[in-house]
């Protein structure tokens, strides 16, 4: 490693009330990264600040995205001072916004940004709305279907804002120095965004062990005896698919394929709630910390991520690997290169999850060492720390 490697990581928060499993790779990523040896400065702002601004700054939050002064003069001070290697972009909206990469390089400091969505084309950034996947902006110069449909948080108004935004740092973000895609799907997306391949590194995100805070004394490990029943831990949001799950579980007679636990919060909460209060096989847990959710990862036989939208790089699914855990999932986005042999990947519609359902119930035991061999081979630190260091030292030479 170059002696003295220092990287500036720039991150805008999700807010505290949406979990985001964005926020806890940034987290985890500067813990490993110090742990490496690599000298970190945290660039952070938190979507819980907005209600805390001054009024005058409140009043310019609308064109945030395309522009914060009070970010890019900050920046600009942390530069001068730090003198970093590579600036390191994960989320910058709203507070950051893409003008960091602009502002990076006025001051000579190279860029390099992790792609957790698709946010360069899509004003939400999901390539899905009202229920299936939607590219009507791709290839667009403004993404006028955004407005027309108001995509980005239900308002014509904000997504007016995103099209702009898109619009305006289109040069912004094809200036970026290096592209990390989580997937190989991420970097098809990128690709046909115009970005060049010698410019884009796979290398999916990395989660610490889980198991050390979870093992019991004479527990069997990770790959041991698994739990009971499936678990389905993410927001309840409709892309990610709880609806398509409960279609294809009440397909079956109460009980015949065990337990159905449900954790998370979101707009399809009723929906999980009447469920569980009409059949005895599904529980509705609630939102639930981290610590909550990896133990109920570990209670159970089998995850379910039955995503309908091109999900990204779905944390649970890390997190179900690592505790031992294999995963249904659909074959949507990066889904299917998270899971590999470690699971079983279907076609998101509920003929195709209620077979995947039955298979996972019969199989889910016989998998656990797979699961937990995937994630130290694949997706643990120690392998993926390092590849991230030899990105920052090809992008600051």
């Amino acid at each position: 490693m170059k002696p003295g490697l220092k990287i500036v990581v720039a991150h805008n928060r999700y807010a505290a009330a949406s979990p985001s499993g964005e926020n806890i790779i940034v987290d985890a990523e500067i813990a490993q990264l110090r742990a490496a040896g690599v000298t970190v400065v945290p660039f952070l702002r938190s979507s819980d600040e907005i209600g805390d601004l001054p009024a005058a700054q409140q009043a310019l939050l609308p064109l945030s995205p395309i522009y914060n002064r009070a970010s890019q003069q900050a920046l600009a001070d942390l530069l001068r001072a730090e003198q970093p290697d590579v600036l390191h972009l994960h989320n910058p909206y709203p507070l950051l916004s893409p003008w960091v990469v602009r502002t990076a390089h006025k001051h000579g400091v190279p860029v390099i940004q992790t792609v957790h969505n698709y946010r360069q084309v899509c004003a939400p950034g999901l390539y899905f709305r009202d229920g299936h996947v939607c590219h009507d902006c791709r290839g667009k110069v403004f993404g006028l279907p955004a407005v027309q449909h108001a995509c980005y948080r239900g308002s014509r108004a904000q997504s007016a804002i995103m099209a702009a935004t898109l619009a305006v740092h289109r040069g912004t973000w094809r200036s970026v120095d290096r592209y990390i895609a989580l997937t190989s799907a991420i970097a098809d997306h990128l690709r046909d965004y115009g970005i060049p391949a010698d410019r884009i590194s796979v290398k999916p995100n990395a989660i610490p062990d889980p198991w050390p805070t979870l093992a019991t004394p004479g527990s069997a490990g990770p790959a041991g005896p698994a739990g009971r029943g499936f678990l389905f831990a993410a927001r309840l949001s409709p892309e990610k698919g709880l609806g398509l799950l409960l279609d294809a579980w009440r397909g079956y007679a109460e009980g015949e394929l065990g337990t159905l636990r449900i954790a998370g919060d979101g707009p399809l909460r009723p929906l999980a709630e009447s469920v569980a209060a009409s059949r005895a096989d599904v529980t509705y847990l609630g939102p639930l910390d981290r610590a909550a959710t990896l133990a109920q990862i570990a209670a159970a036989a089998c995850v379910v991520a039955p995503s309908v939208w091109h999900d990204v790089l779905p944390t649970i699914v890390l997190e179900a690997l690592a505790c031992g855990r294999p995963v249904l999932g659909t074959t949507m986005g990066g889904i299917p290169y998270l899971v590999g042999d470690a699971g079983w990947v279907v076609e998101p519609e509920p003929v195709a999850v209620s077979a995947g359902l039955k298979a996972a119930h019969a199989g889910a035991a016989r998998l656990a060492t797979t699961a937990r061999q995937r994630y130290e081979e694949s997706f643990a630190p120690d392998v993926l720390v390092q590849r991230l260091i030899d990105i920052y030292e090809e992008v600051a030479t």
